[in-house]
Parts: structure tokens; C-alpha cells; sequence
């Protein structure tokens, strides 16, 4: 029997496991199908913010208030919360990737699904220095040459909120986006309600997370033109690999 191939999404969470295992990180999974408590109210979203619209969210037909989750935050409050209720406090260092679900048109650069990931950190000390090294340590491991800048930014579930560009430099690069800065993901401190919403204290705990979409980094990695390619089963894309 001829060999299989390993997709290149999975290949790059297999390297996220590695990278993220050797600080200390543990790997955990969620549902699909999640409600609208652990996807947005949880995570300290507004019931007026946008990205609630039938635009952005997919809502389930028999289920007004269930949702295929949008990110993979709504893991967040659940492992916390189910922490918590084993009696089991910080300090919490979890990863999380899995597929996540927008309702968007789809292009070269987009789809309607796509994969993320989401790192989660936890403790009586954790500062924005320890985030800025976790990303450091994982972009560094999944590529050879990279710089990274945070930017200001929004989140209602972190405070301060920063967005993360990426600049791949060096020759293995590809050449159109060498040099160049890339949105990469978001992040920041999480948010005191988020916390509160977990069972956590936030006057003792504190914590950061952040969560990256993994098409976009796979398809510098490999130097793919178009993210449609991941989802499309097709056998001539996936024997490249």
C-alpha cells in the first residue's frame, strides 16, 4: 500500500503540540456545536456586538441559542469552570486548536471554515512578558527566520488586547512575502469577567491568551496561493505534502 500524506494543518499542529509541551503546556478539546453562554456571553461579549449577527455566526435551525463555534475561545470558561469545580486552581496552561466556523465569502485568502489555535495561561503572576515570550517561542519553532510586533488593539474578552503581525525574513522565505508584515492573531491579558464568569479570582489570578488562525501560517510555511485548497480533499493537494 502506498504511503499516506500528512495534511499540512495537522502537520503544523503536531509542531505547536511539540513546541508548546516543552513549556509546560497541556492539549484539550471541545465541542463543535457550542452554546451562545460559552461562545460569546462567557467571554465577556455584548449581546448588541456584531459578531453575534447571522452574518458572522452560524446559528443552529432547531437551536436558536446554539452556535458552530466561531473561535476557539469558548474553550476558555469551560475548562476553567470545570477546573474549578473539581477544586482544582491555577495556575492553568492549556492549548487548544480545532476548526472554527464563519460565515463569510469565501476567496483565496478566506473561508467559511478554517482551523485555530488558542493558548491559555493562568496564575498568580503571569504577566504580558511571559505572552510575549510563549508567542516568540512558538513562531521562532514553526519558522526559521521571524520578527513580531504587537499593535494595539480591542478584544471584549482581554485587557489589554494587542493584535501580532509576523515578518518572515531570511532565504527560505517565500519571495512575494519576504520582509513583509502579516497579520498573524490577537491576544491580551483575559479579562477580570472572564475570569469572574470561570470561577476564578481575579484579584488573586490573572492570565493571557491568544489564538491564531492556522491556514494563514501553512500557507506561508508551503508557500500555498490559495486557503480553499485546505478543505478541499482533493488527493493531488494533500500527495504534495
Amino acid at each position: 500500500m502506498p504511503r499516506g500524506h500528512i495534511h499540512p494543518i495537522s502537520s503544523l499542529i503536531r509542531e505547536a503540540n511539540r513546541i508548546f509541551f516543552d513549556m509546560g503546556f497541556t492539549f484539550v478539546d471541545g465541542p463543535l456545536v457550542e452554546s451562545e453562554w460559552y461562545n460569546f456571553d462567557a467571554l465577556n461579549v455584548p449581546k448588541d456586538h456584531p459578531a453575534r449577527d447571522a452574518q458572522d455566526t452560524f446559528f443552529m435551525k432547531d437551536e436558536p441559542e446554539t452556535v458552530l463555534r466561531t473561535h476557539m475561545s469558548n474553550m476558555q470558561v469551560r475548562y476553567m469552570e470545570e477546573r474549578v469545580k473539581k477544586g482544582i486552581m491555577p495556575p492553568y496552561r492549556i492549548v487548544y486548536p480545532g476548526k472554527v466556523f464563519r460565515n463569510e465569502a469565501t476567496d483565496m485568502t478566506h473561508e467559511a471554515e478554517f482551523f485555530q489555535l488558542e493558548c491559555l495561561a493562568v496564575g498568580e503572576d503571569i504577566t504580558m512578558a511571559h505572552m510575549r515570550f510563549t508567542i516568540e517561542r512558538l513562531m521562532k519553532g514553526m519558522f526559521k527566520d521571524v520578527e513580531i510586533r504587537f499593535r494595539p488593539s480591542y478584544f471584549p474578552f482581554t485587557e489589554p488586547s494587542v493584535e501580532v503581525d509576523m515578518c518572515v525574513t531570511g532565504p527560505d522565505a517565500l519571495e512575494k512575502l519576504r520582509d513583509k508584515w502579516i497579520e498573524l492573531l490577537g491576544a491580551g491579558m483575559v479579562h477580570p469577567n472572564v475570569l469572574k464568569n470561570a470561577g476564578v479570582d481575579p484579584e488573586k489570578y490573572q492570565g493571557f491568551a491568544f489564538g491564531m488562525g492556522l491556514d494563514r501560517p501553512a500557507m506561508l510555511r508551503w508557500g500555498i496561493d490559495d486557503i480553499r485548497l485546505m478543505h478541499s480533499a482533493d488527493l493531488r493537494f494533500i500527495n504534495q505534502f
